[in-house]
């Protein structure tokens, strides 16, 4: 499927956008990119800076009968940009943190957001090209702030929508084990020490511990035992 990618100045959400296409019939392989947008969210409506020279982008996924668990395309998503980010940033500086978020040199460099539209998934990608936000509660990057140069943010959705497609049929095809698979091959190492925080603010800091069958985060305590967390914010010790 040849993506339908439309560019916009300005907007409030390129989710928001795309929500309202999704219910209007708008089909899979839409992409919406704006060059800024003046209220972008993050996970729990947390406020996303959004100054030009960044990507902000989002898309639709048809839920189809016969579609794996939709949570899994979290991890869909982080696989995409993960394949595009590192063809920029060269092997190895790129990893993934449960459950899609991408981090250059260790720190945060991009969000996705998921919201459903009906029967229809809102796929959101943020993803920090030439700027990243200062005084957050977790280290932030830059391709830019990095020494990596900043892509052009209409280059780089070409390349992510192109490997979103890929990755997507490959969710319908493989399933939650081969999703699950290739995303442990590129996330941090086995024994990462990781603090979990949910959202009543209370935390539990474990060792990295892989994912269960339903891609659910595994961290194991200092005393042997594993907690399985369906939900929540991680961070990197």
């Amino acid at each position: 499927m040849i993506a339908d990618i439309r560019t916009i100045a300005a907007t409030g959400s390129t989710n928001d956008d795309v929500a309202t296409l999704a219910r209007a019939g708008e089909r899979e392989g839409l992409w919406l990119r704006a060059d800024t947008q003046t209220g972008g969210r993050g996970r729990h409506g947390r406020p996303w800076q959004s100054p030009p020279g960044n990507l902000f982008a989002s898309t639709i996924v048809r839920l189809r009968a016969g579609d794996p668990p939709p949570a899994m395309l979290a991890m869909v998503a982080a696989l995409a940009l993960h394949q595009v980010a590192a063809a920029y940033a060269g092997d190895g500086r790129i990893v993934l943190k449960w459950p899609n978020d991408l981090l250059l040199d260790g720190a945060k460099m991009s969000g996705i957001l998921l919201e459903s539209a009906g029967d229809a998934v809102v796929v959101g990608f943020g993803v920090n090209l030439a700027h990243r936000p200062e005084g957050l509660d977790r280290q932030t990057a830059s391709f830019a702030a990095s020494g990596l140069g900043a892509p052009d943010p209409a280059a780089f959705l070409v390349d992510l929508a192109d490997a979103f497609a890929r990755w997507l049929a490959r969710w319908r095809t493989e399933g939650v084990a081969g999703i699950r698979r290739e995303w442990l091959a590129r996330a941090h190492v086995i024994g990462t020490p990781l603090r979990t925080t949910g959202a009543d603010g209370d935390y539990i800091e474990g060792l990295f511990d892989g994912l269960d069958e339903s891609g659910a985060l595994r961290l194991r305590l200092a005393d042997g035992r594993v907690h399985i967390l369906h939900a929540g914010d991680v961070f990197l010790i």
